[in-house]
């Protein structure tokens, strides 16, 4: 992974989406190519010189201070996500080697949890949105997680990759609104374990094999996975309108507990019964809880493929 282009892509895309006269800059002076703040004016809201903040966008500034990226960050209207992105991108140039990838075990107590949310479909993900334990209703929802290889046990991979749990969005529109959500929330990942090597693969995996993938990839969205409302559509069930909560575990911040709830009195809480009940007539691990036929396993390697934010190169 190439955090200088990294980097320079994700400051390069919040300067694009400025005027000018929106960030309360002083325009310099000459016709615009490309559409945004110039790095000139940039500088100048965040009170560094321009070869400072060129050499910084480029990531040839390893030591640049935390009050410096604040003022970048303020000058450039970045939540606090995307500033904590920021934060990332600039830690990982300094420590750029690769680690293994640790053990991601889940808590005997969330465990209980999940087989006590009875009625609720809700699964644990951790680093890369790898699923990391589900509960029946999920699986009924879902797919059955437990029967997917390890690889393809991740949020990602089923939302990009696995026509079955593609089937569960009744639109376009439905899909995408989740795909962005996912996409953004990688890229957050990504910045926090900028070593992790099995991250790097399934993005690159994803890239070569979703287009969609890419051009999202190539967005620089960049937020937390926390809470929505996602439209699905469910073989037995029908068409489906619930809440999706993320809730950070305690002791445990790279994991989360995701859970779908649906109103109170709304048809959606009577499809959930029904899938709850679908999911106790399972056995764990003794097939597809939603009737539908298992992803096929790739008989071949996805060839890697190196990343960067660049279109050309995702």
């Amino acid at each position: 992974m190439d955090f200088r282009t990294e980097l320079a892509a994700f400051l390069r895309s919040r300067r694009a989406r400025l005027r000018p006269e929106d960030a309360g800059a002083r325009p310099f002076g000459g016709r615009r190519r490309v559409p945004g703040l110039r790095r000139e004016e940039l500088a100048e809201l965040a009170g560094v010189s321009v070869d400072y903040y060129v050499r910084l966008e480029q990531g040839r500034t390893h030591n640049v201070s935390d009050a410096v990226l604040d003022a970048v960050a303020r000058a450039l209207r970045l939540d606090d996500a995307e500033r904590a992105h920021l934060g990332h991108l600039t830690r990982a140039l300094r420590h750029p080697a690769s680690t293994p990838p640790a053990p991601q075990p889940v808590r005997a107590g969330v465990k209980v949890l999940l087989g006590a949310l009875d009625g609720v479909p809700a699964y644990v993900v951790g680093r890369r949105l790898d699923i990391l334990g589900s509960n029946g209703p999920a699986r009924a929802l879902f797919t059955d997680f437990d029967a997917l290889p390890a690889e393809q046990r991740n949020v990602a991979w089923l939302h990009f990759l696995d026509p079955g749990v593609r089937s569960r969005y009744p639109d376009q529109e439905a899909w995408q609104e989740t795909a962005r959500d996912t996409v953004a929330a990688l890229r957050m990942d990504l910045g926090r374990h900028p070593c992790d090597d099995r991250l790097c693969d399934l993005l690159g995996e994803l890239s070569v094999r979703s287009d969609e993938f890419s051009a999202l990839w190539a967005e620089q969205l960049v937020r937390e996975h926390s809470h929505g409302v996602e439209r699905l559509r469910h073989p037995a069930a029908g068409e489906l309108t619930l809440r999706r909560e993320t809730l950070r575990l305690p002791d445990a911040p790279d994991q989360a507990l995701v859970t779908y709830a649906a109103d109170e009195g709304t048809p959606s809480r009577a499809a959930l019964a029904l899938l709850s009940a679908r999911g106790r007539d399972q056995r764990c691990g003794e097939g597809n809880a939603t009737g539908l036929r298992r992803p096929e396993r790739p008989t071949a390697r996805t060839p890697k493929k190196t990343l960067s934010l660049d279109r050309s190169t995702v």
